[in-house]
């Protein structure tokens, strides 16, 4: 089955059966849930390890698991599970789709391509709740207010932008923190069996090993192990669930008394500054949480919700009851808090238990891994990051990339982290402000969510914001006050991404404004008529272009200096557009330019920023039939009006061939022999070579409706055109600060752009296109 076909065909749970739900809440256990089960590991070893000093009493151990509980249950199952995964794009989750939702909702976007023809696509249509929605319809009162507010200036606009990059941001710094402290804490299980002396050489080699392992073997993609994901972390739950279970009525059945939150109030009362600054290793008991929302397009709410709420929730909650009832009763080791979660294993149970913890946080680690993955990908569709080479590991499995550039550099910060850090407190501290940041931008960005999209009420909004963002706040000033101690690692790798993506964003729209303002005039073109006072030879010239309207600078510059060009031309435009997927029967916007005799077509190519990209030969095909639709289907004289030639924004939506069954067919035959009788009920437009021509193009229409003579004429044209070949003009950009401008600005765009543009990849269509069909136009653009 086509893999698109399996994207645009998911059934919405309403439809699927309880056995299809229960199937899909098993197997997000291996993709969303790898990272937050990990965390017993750790939690402990963090918060111990110098802010709070035991003592012979229990207010300590006891205050800490009721941060645990609560800090659980109210962010990952009260916020998460019963909030924020009803605030779906689509099906699909994460900073972005909020920040994609709010676009839609408000016009806040800074997408410099954007069309009233976007608007009509089947997605844009429906809100974060799932129902369909008129977006022309005003919020009331002080919903509208801030909706006209966001409209009206653009510095809020760019607020939202950079707040929804810090929180892409962090996800790639947790991207790099989550591997190193995962692998590490697992491994960590070795001092039990070793002596210090021999621990100290042992534990950093294996973790980087087990790291380099775990990298090198992401371009092969998981799909072919991602089935034994699933049974790794079950596997694990249900053991660290049995030996809560057992540390609790072996050590201390009375734990469960510090669920009251009574003793978080005894914990900060006793402990001061040192509990408050403990907090930085409590809040990675919630590590993780976030891919919940984000890996939501993998699977559907209410199988993540089940999974959640009756295995993981109960499971972590008694693996951390169960820590502390053995540290409650084990106060003269004190290097048992150090040691964190193996030191409370039995004994005959150390080994597997150690062997089964480093498969899970290889599972877990792959998960945050390909997540960063996705989340580039998503940034780079909607201008945020530079173009990088995205390769699809999977045909059938949606959404399974692997990016080799940003593979390396992960796999060398992480194992920098390891090397540099080589203690868990300073790797917690500099994971927790990355997840607890990602946490805070979430709710900022849900508050906004609900009244724009939802419209709800400002004050639930307010209440919302206030409430978890009181309590994200207590854990994020915690985390921030050990910035020396490791928590500037996260910051750090923030800012250089901020700065590179940001650079990139605004240097893109610079060179679309200049696109823009210099683009060449309808009349120039009607003025040189048919044959563009040039040449014009057999073929298809395919000139891409950022532009969705008007001619290019790039093509009159080519005319005026070659005066020859194919005898059909078509200005590509491979567009973005805010809904994580685009249908297939909506994905061409095809229109003309110019009188039907100029030969002269535009076609816009549509991607959602979730959307997998066709190779390149059927993306081909699908562009010439989409065209030969638009030729069949047209039934103005000009295409555009009689005598308004200057508007060339009037498109028709055309679908790719698989999709458009009714529509043109194409074929390309390698022999001269007649390949098969003509299909029932349909016509055929051929053109016949000599026997030097070894491919031959037709096109198969349907009889009905039946087209005129002009439009056969059209047809036959772009067949022999096809046949000649398809050339691909590009332009070669130079993009260079125009004079005047501030020394900032041209720091941004001389030096920081210019790197990021020479760095960066083409277009994906242009990648595997034969060099002698490419002519690259430069073009020196001074913004």
């Amino acid at each position: 089955m086509d893999l698109e076909s399996v994207i645009y065909n998911k059934n919405p749970i309403k439809e699927q059966s309880w056995k299809t739900v229960l199937t899909l809440a098993y197997q997000s256990l291996g993709v969303v849930y790898g990272d937050l089960s990990t965390s017993p590991l750790y939690v402990y070893k963090s918060t111990f390890a110098e802010d709070i000093q035991h003592s012979e009493t229990n207010e300590e151990i006891f205050g800490v698991l009721s941060f645990v509980f609560w800090t659980l249950t109210l962010i990952p199952l009260l916020k998460y599970v019963f909030i924020v995964l009803r605030a779906d794009d689509n099906g699909e989750g994460g900073t972005f789709a909020l920040y994609s939702l709010l676009c839609r909702h408000a016009r806040v976007g800074l997408l410099p391509s954007t069309q009233l023809a976007d608007e009509d696509l089947t997605q844009y249509t429906i809100d974060g709740g799932g129902t369909v929605q008129d977006n022309k319809k005003s919020n009331v009162g002080s919903g509208l207010k801030l909706k006209s507010l966001l409209e009206k200036h653009k510095v809020l606009q760019r607020v939202l932008l950079v707040l929804a990059l810090i929180g892409t941001c962090m996800v790639i710094g947790d991207g790099v923190l989550t591997p190193a402290i995962s692998v590490f804490s697992a491994v960590s299980g070795l001092e039990l069996s070793m002596s210090k002396e021999q621990h100290r050489y042992v534990e950093v080699p294996v973790a980087c090993v087990i790291l380099l392992f775990l990298f090198a073997l992401q371009h092969y993609g998981t799909h072919r192990v991602g089935c034994l994901f699933a049974p790794v972390v079950l596997t694990w739950l249900l053991c660290i669930s049995a030996i809560g279970v057992y540390n609790i009525f072996h050590w201390n059945p009375h734990v469960y008394q510090a669920l009251s939150p009574y003793y978080m109030f005894k914990f900060l009362r006793k402990t001061q500054k040192g509990g408050w600054m403990s907090l930085g290793g409590i809040l990675l008991c919630i590590t993780g949480s976030e891919a919940m929302y984000a890996d939501l397009g993998h699977f559907s709410q209410l199988s993540i919700k089940i999974a959640f709420t009756f295995l993981v929730y109960p499971s972590l909650i008694l693996a951390y009851m169960g820590q502390a009832a053995y540290l409650s009763r084990h106060h003269e080791m004190e290097s048992d808090y150090r040691i964190g979660f193996y030191v409370s294993v039995p004994r005959l149970l150390r080994w597997p238990v150690l062997a089964i913890a480093i498969l899970q946080a290889v599972v877990g680690s792959q998960a945050v891994i390909t997540g960063t993955f996705s989340i580039i990908k998503q940034c780079s569709a909607l201008g945020c990051f530079p173009k990088v080479k995205i390769i699809h590991t999977s045909s059938k499995i949606h959404g399974q990339i692997y990016i080799p550039e940003i593979n390396w550099s992960l796999m060398l910060l992480c194992l920098a982290i390891v090397v540099g850090f080589r203690d868990t407190k300073r790797m917690g501290n500099a994971a927790g402000l990355a997840v607890i940041t990602v946490m805070l931008v979430t709710t900022c960005l849900m508050s906004l969510v609900m009244i724009l999209c939802w419209h709800k009420s400002v004050w639930l909004a307010v209440c919302f914001i206030l409430f978890f963002g009181s309590i994200e706040a207590l854990y994020f000033s915690a985390s921030l006050i050990k910035f020396l101690e490791g928590a500037w690692v996260p910051i750090a790798l923030s800012f250089i991404f901020l700065i590179a993506m940001y650079v990139w964003h605004y240097g893109t729209l610079k060179k679309y404004e200049f696109d823009v303002q210099n683009k060449v005039p309808i009349n120039w073109l009607l003025g040189l008529g048919p044959n563009l006072g040039i040449v014009r030879v057999k073929g298809i010239g395919l000139i891409h272009t950022e532009l969705v309207s008007g001619i290019p600078a790039i093509f009159s510059h080519f005319v005026t200096n070659l005066p020859a060009f194919h005898q059909v031309v078509i200005f590509l435009c491979i567009k973005s557009v805010p809904v994580p997927h685009v249908r297939p029967e909506e994905r061409f916007l095809v229109g003309r330019v110019g009188p039907k005799e100029y030969r002269l077509y535009r076609c816009i190519a549509r991607y959602g920023y979730r959307d997998v990209h066709k190779d390149d030969m059927e993306f081909e095909k699908d562009l010439v039939c989409s065209v030969a639709e638009f030729i069949r289907s047209d039934t103005s004289e000009y295409g555009l009006g009689l005598g308004n030639f200057e508007d060339d924004t009037k498109m028709t939506v055309v679908g790719t061939s698989a999709s458009n069954l009714e529509g043109v067919k194409m074929s390309i035959d390698d022999d001269q022999e007649d390949p098969c009788p003509q299909a029932e009920g349909t016509s055929e437009l051929r053109v016949v070579k000599s026997p030097i021509i070894r491919k031959r193009v037709r096109f198969v229409v349907p009889d009905s409706p039946q087209i005129d003579l002009e439009a056969r004429e059209e047809l036959h044209e772009l067949m022999e055109a096809k046949e000649a070949g398809m050339a691909f003009i590009m332009g070669h950009s130079y993009v260079r600060a125009k004079s005047g401008s501030s020394w900032i600005k041209k720091v941004v765009i001389n030096y920081g752009y210019d790197f990021l543009r020479r760095n960066s990849r083409g277009p994906t269509y242009a990648l595997s296109i034969p060099h002698a069909s490419t002519l690259e136009v430069g073009m020196i653009y001074h913004v």
